[in-house]
């Protein structure tokens, strides 16, 4: 005859495997993978630690850098001129009395055609300040985001689309009129499309140390499945904004050392100021 478990067992078995189901806490490091490109296929393993990678969320932090990054992108170039700016004699237009008219004092009055502006837009700074701390968790939060989602994508240094060598072939004497920006258009749709980086997944953000030629021109045909920019580009609402982020290795680790200042110390033991945690370090692969 079988036995049956008593309830209170059943039920703290259940608990136990809702605890170890629940979430996945790293102690000091998450892996990373290293791709390939455009084949995205994995090289090698590192480990980064959480501070860098796996922060929790936090969306007031997020606003405040995107608002502050926007603030600062105005330009404040609008500049109207004043009835003190404007060119003219300042002499009094008609006698105060007498005209049977309303009273006017020179051409530069606002109520007149071609007069100064009152209260009109003047050169100003749109700039506000935000903690540089703050600002900088800001970033590896952004990238703690898109890492815990699966959509932070590290590949090798010097990615670059490969073409066709029949393109390569043919692109400068007979792909004319159109049809190189054509080609390019169809076969990086492609590429996106079989990858997963394109439009139906979200658009794709391509981060590199530089321009690459060949992924930039692609990328300028295809604008609604994403763009490429370069690391000194790239700000807290593009990697926000994308579906996908694919970046260097180079760049991300530029990144994090740009954006680390909360995590450096600012006290020196033996003459030596104490740094953060290491930027990756690699497990397997060469």
């Amino acid at each position: 005859m079988a036995t049956v478990a008593p309830v209170a067992d059943i039920t703290r078995s259940a608990t136990d495997a809702g605890v170890i189901l629940e979430s996945w806490q790293p102690t000091s490091t998450v892996p990373v993978s290293v791709h390939s490109f455009p084949s995205l296929e994995p090289t090698s393993l590192e480990h980064w630690s959480v501070q860098h990678l796996y922060l929790p969320l936090r969306r007031d932090i997020l606003h405040a850098a995107v608002i502050y990054e926007a603030d600062n992108s105005r330009q404040g170039t609008a500049h109207v001129k004043t009835r003190w700016e404007v060119s003219g004699s300042k002499r009094k237009i008609r006698p105060q009395k007498g005209s049977g008219r309303a009273r006017l004092g020179t051409r530069q009055s606002p109520m007149l055609r071609g007069g100064g502006k009152t209260f009109g837009p003047r050169h100003r700074d749109f700039g506000t300040d935000l903690n540089r701390k703050v600002y900088d968790k800001a970033w590896r939060t952004a990238l703690s985001y898109r890492y815990r989602r699966g959509e932070l994508v590290i590949c090798e240094d010097g990615m670059e689309l490969i073409l066709p060598p029949d393109y390569e072939m043919l692109a400068a004497k007979f792909l004319k009129d159109g049809l190189k920006e054509t080609y390019l258009q169809k076969y990086m749709t492609g590429v996106l499309g079989a990858l997963g980086l394109g439009r139906a997944d979200g658009r794709t953000l391509f981060v590199t140390g530089d321009r690459r030629e060949k992924l930039w021109s692609a990328m300028e045909q295809v604008p609604w499945e994403g763009e490429a920019i370069d690391v000194d580009d790239v700000d807290v609402k593009d990697l926000l904004e994308k579906g996908k982020v694919v970046m260097e290795r180079s760049v991300l680790k530029e990144l994090i050392q740009r954006h680390q200042s909360d995590l450096v110390s600012k006290i020196f033991v033996n003459g030596v100021r104490v740094g953060g945690p290491d930027l990756g370090t690699r497990v397997l692969g060469a």
